[in-house]
């Protein structure tokens, strides 16, 4: 069992080192037109970043046909997003979609919420068409286009199974190191949506 004092400290150097770096998963952000900013792009992104993780850690904790399921529901909703966002197709409430994302998701994690996979899917789903969407409208309607795509999706796929490995590497006995991940990246969410992170 880790401590309570423990807990605190890893949760306070995360937030710490999440309060240093800057969010740019909104639209217009950085080059769209090759495979490598692509890729790159999640990377760089506080928000993006930590839901990627969150969804792998959370479908860690459910275990099961969840930690294949919610990671690739993710990145083929996503995908579908980007496509609509590509094509011009207007989507309300992106901006908002994305910051409850990081909320959301960091609090499923906190609180390890059981749901049924398929449940688990709608949630991720939403969330995904929104982060999908954003990024789509940023890219060019050619070849390039669907480049950045591609290493846009690969880098989110990556960012999963880094949460799953985390997940899955921290095991039942230090399942609370998982869930304050969790709370960490809603404490994120909770910064962007006031703007002091």
């Amino acid at each position: 069992m880790i401590s309570a004092p423990m807990k605190r400290a890893s949760l306070s150097a995360i937030l710490l080192l999440a309060a240093s770096m800057p969010a740019y998963a909104h639209v217009g952000i950085g080059t769209t037109s090759s495979f490598t900013a692509g890729f790159m792009h999640p990377l760089s992104g506080l928000d993006h970043m930590t839901v990627m993780i969150a969804v792998g850690l959370w479908a860690a904790l459910k275990g099961g046909k969840a930690v294949l399921a919610w990671p690739a529901a993710f990145v083929g909703v996503m995908l579908a997003g980007g496509a609509l966002g590509m094509l011009h197709m207007s989507l309300p409430f992106v901006e908002p979609g994305i910051l409850a994302s990081v909320v959301v998701l960091g609090l499923l994690v906190a609180l390890a919420v059981d749901l049924p996979v398929s449940a688990g899917v709608a949630i991720i789903g939403l969330f995904a068409l929104f982060h999908g969407h954003a990024h789509g409208t940023e890219v060019p309607e050619n070849a390039s286009g669907l480049e950045y795509m591609a290493g846009f999706a690969i880098a989110t796929a990556l960012l999963h199974a880094t949460g799953i490995a985390a997940g899955l590497g921290l095991g039942i006995r230090f399942r609370g190191l998982a869930r304050a991940a969790g709370a960490a990246c809603a404490a994120i969410g909770v910064g962007l949506v006031f703007g002091v992170v």
